[in-house]
């Protein structure tokens, strides 16, 4: 039983930042219908954001760690709306097909990752400590420290917060009029582009705070280190119903509890086709996933 809730907890911590990374995918795929691959990597310059911020504030403090924090959220959210201004806002704008965006995003998505070597080098880097760091232990042999903790809370904090901002907001009503109809959300005085540009900034931060949170685990980070997470938590919100909020943190959770178990056991090898198994699975068995809705397309 220890071992199953030590599992539990290095679980619960994994899946909370897929499930901040799978926020911005929902998010984006709700209001536009399309995935935007580059979001992993705009996950990779938070966490590269936070390194060199942290290096003008004093580290291990409350304090520090969160004006870190926002400052790279600022700069990701600045990062992503320049992103949908320059490569998607054109596409969209003469109609393009689906897949000429999605090849659009796979590009800015490279063009991250490489213009990352250029610049933070392609070397790995030892992430700082930002906060203060303490191990918790019970006489079990159960063991926890205070980053855990700090990113499962900092998780439930970001989710009802977007929850708020959408259901309970002026901003958060034009965000779902947009994503129910986009013409009609344009006649009725909503401005369209600037409620993209809005969800696209705050997915975006969101992203970076879920590099932050991911560097503080994994105290390590390199220009591809978004790849693999990037892809996971895509899996997550498939999992979760993507367009859904609660939904897709339910499969970040459940995921980074899969993931976790699974490299627990004598199967860890295969940890990352499990991962992707269930991708196929929720595919074929659920499409719209566990919190999706199922919706009749009209020709």
């Amino acid at each position: 039983m220890t071992l199953f809730f030590q599992q539990l907890i290095n679980g619960l911590s994994l899946g909370s930042v897929y499930a901040l990374i799978a926020l911005g995918y929902t998010m984006v795929y709700g209001i536009l219908r399309f995935i935007n691959f580059a979001h992993s990597d705009v996950f990779m310059v938070g966490a590269f954001a936070g390194f060199y911020f942290s290096r003008f504030f004093t580290r291990c403090s409350i304090v520090g760690g969160v004006t870190v924090t926002v400052l790279a959220m600022a700069t990701c959210a600045i990062l992503g709306m320049t992103i949908e201004r320059l490569a998607y806002r054109p596409l969209r704008k003469r109609k393009s097909s689906n897949l000429a965006v999605l090849i659009t995003a796979i590009g800015v998505s490279l063009f991250l990752e490489n213009a990352g070597q250029l610049v933070f080098g392609a070397d790995y880097k030892a992430f700082p400590a930002l906060f203060p760091t303490r191990d918790f232990s019970t006489a079990g042999g159960l063991h926890a420290s205070s980053n855990q903790l700090l990113v499962f809370v900092v998780t439930a904090v970001f989710l009802i917060g977007l929850q708020l901002i959408v259901l309970k907001t002026k901003i958060g009503t034009a965000m779902r009029a947009v994503s129910f109809n986009h013409q009609a959300a344009s006649l009725v005085g909503i401005n369209n582009d600037r409620i993209i540009s809005f969800t696209f900034g705050l997915g975006s931060a969101l992203a970076a705070a879920g590099g932050i949170l991911y560097a503080m685990l994994y105290p390590s980070i390199d220009p591809y280190m978004g790849i693999l997470p990037g892809l996971k938590a895509f899996v997550a919100a498939v999992l979760g119903g993507i367009g859904n909020i609660p939904g897709a943190a339910l499969g970040g959770l459940l995921l980074g509890l899969i993931e976790t178990f699974v490299k627990g056991s004598r199967y860890s090898t295969y940890t990352d086709a499990i991962a992707f198994a269930v991708l196929i699975l929720i595919l074929i068995f659920r499409p719209a996933g566990l919190l999706g809705k199922f919706q009749v397309e009209k020709v």
